[in-house]
């Protein structure tokens, strides 16, 4: 039995119950309508997902009606019927926004299969709202996790530069997360519903770099047996992303000025210009500035996409987001894979906290997944973490004279909490949570490490 609600609205009462009896029996949630009044009526009352409206009714018009759903209801799939169909009046219909047109007398087949097409129509439509959901869920602003003040820094700026056409230059080193803040920026802008296309120019030697971000023709080189649309032509409306710029060699350099200052270019072997109307964003782990005084990088080309200049952080300059982004990595990894790890130990966090992360975010997502996936237990303990990991972060410090090795550690807990407490404003409450410790973890903290003498009163959590 098919599912779905309908409204069914025509002045022909006899019509109207036959065909509303026969929708019912096919499984369909019907309403019915005989007057243009009644189906305002019904619209306000009830949210329907197609509407059966025929054009001509007793005190209305049902293109005047169709025109009240696309402005009040457009979520409602709109077919128009007619006993007076012509060429001129379905193209009519198509062009004020009904999905469908029939003409009268209607023929069982016919109005189910129209029936049929405008709830698949719908169904592609939710679905691509989901993904739409979930794209944003993903790469959008909120999922860039960060409380650091340098973080904070960088979302100012992108909150300042999304909804622009400005070129923006993410630096940063491997693995921070330049990406992530491309798709961020792409997804708080106007462009959001257009293309968002990546490209890691460093993956590609340049004939192929070439023709991957402008396409070719046929014939263009050896293997070039048909024509080819590059990656700015399937980003144009939206945003290209151009990863490890620093590594494009002199030639490439020059067609990519040429592109950011005229948004035009030929494939390789054409000689047919397009223009693409699209925002680039590039990212580069390297010092652009340094490679221009080297003669590495086009001066030009460096003042043309050093326009807006976001500088993510590493890891280990963030260490107040350490707990943060592992509880949230955490929280992922138990999703998608059902394991009910709870959270941290004290030791685990402290070598997290210790180590120096070359790889920054993405390693210690990857090391955080790896825990979970490897670990037994309903909380992530040091020895769950690989042990180059263990291996590579020593204690900072070391007992000294007579003091014990608690008492020696007491020095960099001070001011790791310290630093927390300040980014917070003395939140407690937050404080813990940021930490990945319960509150009464904290208060003994504190009270041991002199913290609640300081010179600010802590706000209560």
């Amino acid at each position: 039995m098919k599912q779905g609600t309908l409204l069914l609205v025509d002045d022909d009462r006899r019509l109207l119950e036959s065909m509303s009896d026969w929708l019912r029996s096919q499984g369909y949630k019907v309403d019915v309508a005989a007057t243009f009044a009644e189906a305002v009526k019904q619209f306000e009352k009830k949210a329907y997902e197609v509407a059966l409206i025929d054009i001509r009714l007793r005190d209305g018009d049902g293109f005047d009606l169709l025109g009240i759903c696309r402005e009040k209801y457009p979520r409602t799939s709109v077919i128009l019927m007619t006993g007076y169909g012509t060429v001129e009046s379905a193209i009519e219909a198509v062009r004020a926004g009904a999905f469908d047109f029939l003409t009268k007398p209607l023929i069982d087949q016919e109005l189910e299969m129209a029936i049929e097409r405008a709830f698949s129509q719908r169904r592609v439509l939710e679905e691509n709202q989901q993904l739409k959901q979930q794209l944003d869920e993903r790469y959008g602003l909120e999922n860039v996790i960060g409380h650091d003040h340098r973080m904070q820094r960088v979302f100012d700026v992108i909150e300042s530069v999304a909804d622009t056409r400005a070129t923006v230059l993410v630096t940063g080193e491997s693995g921070t997360g330049k990406s992530m803040i491309a798709r961020a920026l792409h997804r708080r802008s106007g462009r959001r519903d257009k293309p968002f296309v990546e490209v890691a120019c460093g993956a590609l030697p340049e004939n192929l770099l070439e023709s991957e971000l402008f396409g070719h023709v046929a014939g263009a080189f050896t293997g070039a047996t048909g024509d080819k649309v590059g990656k700015f032509r399937q980003a144009d409306g939206g945003t290209i992303f151009l990863d490890e710029i620093g590594t494009a060699s002199a030639g490439m350099q020059v067609k990519l000025l040429r592109v950011l200052q005229e948004l035009e270019f030929e494939p390789v072997g054409g000689s047919k210009t397009f223009h693409v109307d699209v925002r680039v964003i590039l990212a580069t782990n390297e010092d652009l500035s340094h490679l221009v005084t080297q003669g590495r990088f086009r001066q030009d080309l460096f003042y043309r996409v050093n326009v807006i200049n976001i500088e993510l952080p590493s890891l280990r300059d963030r260490l107040s987001d350490i707990p943060i982004l592992a509880k949230h990595f955490l929280a992922e990894v138990c999703e998608e894979t059902g394991k009910k790890v709870r959270g941290f130990t004290e030791e685990s966090l402290g070598a997290f906290q210790r180590y120096r992360w070359p790889g920054n975010v993405r390693e210690l997502q990857n090391v955080v997944e790896r825990a979970v996936l490897l670990g037994k237990g309903d909380q992530v303990r040091v020895e769950d973490l690989p042990p180059s990991l263990v291996q590579a972060a020593p204690l900072l410090v070391h007992p000294v004279g007579n003091r014990t090795l608690k008492e020696a550690l007491e020095g960099p807990e001070r001011q790791i909490i310290l630093e927390v407490l300040e980014m917070h404003r003395w939140n407690r409450h937050l404080t813990a949570d940021a930490l990945g410790i319960n509150r009464t973890t904290l208060y003994k903290k504190m009270k041991r490490l002199g913290l609640e003498d300081d010179h600010r009163q802590p706000v209560a959590g």
